[in-house]
């Protein structure tokens, strides 16, 4: 199982930091923040998870030039022979708030031993043109980016402008530097978008809020399955709540505990 950050994919510049906007999003719509989610087993298909639990740090901060972004990931996976697993997964990113430029590094670990190491740089050569993935680690390499691709705010921008258009559906391609093999494509599902019923956290309330689903797909052309696939509920500002996140093996519910927004960098 590889655990990609919505981030990634998971929340905020990992994959998807918000889906809205009436007029086209730009960067200052998304909210600086500190989150923490709580996590707990959903559901285990065919295979060796019996139990789960964990918790997700999410942090974004507004760097003036740039988006900052920390995903730490902990779980705690109990296989049927009653062992437990502990999966550790640290993302990072810096984007350009003008969506070309892009530095990341993901780190995997299973029992404290390194599974995947994965960073390097990326750059477009214009917005909506195609790019290069240069990547340092697990060794020199360069990936190819065909036009159109996104990286993860970017992306984020273009599922905010797509909800608040009322799309239903879209697909797109991303770049977030979560594995050496390059970009992906997205396929989204966007649900009603609506003010959000009262809650916990004052910050939020006020704004609106819907549902939506994301599935990533290797780009290949017999992939028929998705990569990940990842269901939340998502304010205007990029903040999520509600995930529920499908590793294939086992689903995973989270819920968010901690959250406080951040001022911007400059």
């Amino acid at each position: 199982m590889h655990m990609r950050h919505l981030a990634a994919a998971v929340v905020g510049g990992a994959v998807v930091c918000g889906l809205f906007g009436a007029a086209p999003a730009h960067a200052a719509d998304l909210a600086a923040h500190r989150a923490l989610y709580e996590l707990k087993l959903n559901t285990a298909h065919e295979g060796d998870v019996t139990s789960a639990t964990g918790t997700m740090a999410y942090e974004v901060q507004d760097v003036c030039d740039g988006w900052a972004t920390q995903q730490r990931l902990q779980m705690t996976i109990t296989n049927r022979d009653g062992q437990d697993v502990q999966m550790l997964s640290d993302y990072t990113t810096w984007e350009s708030k003008d969506g070309l430029k892009l530095r990341f590094r993901m780190k995997q670990t299973t029992d404290q031993s390194v599974t995947s190491d994965v960073s390097g740089d990326a750059t477009l050569t214009a917005a909506g043109a195609a790019g290069t993935a240069t990547f340092t680690s697990p060794s020199a390499d360069n990936k190819p980016l065909p036009a159109g691709t996104l990286f993860p705010m970017k992306h984020t921008e273009a599922l905010l402008e797509a909800a608040k258009e009322g799309k239903k559906f879209l697909a797109l391609p991303l770049f977030d530097g979560t594995t050496p093999t390059g970009p992906q494509d997205s396929s989204i599902v966007i649900g009603t978008w609506s003010k959000t019923p009262e809650g916990k956290w004052p910050d939020l309330e006020k704004l609106p809020s819907g549902k939506f689903h994301i599935a990533f797909f290797d780009r290949t052309p017999d992939k028929q399955q998705p990569d990940y696939e990842v269901s939340m509920r998502y304010w205007d500002n990029g903040v999520a709540d509600d995930l529920d996140m499908d590793f294939g093996d086992f689903v995973m519910d989270g819920k968010l505990a901690e959250f406080k927004l951040l001022g911007k960098g400059c």
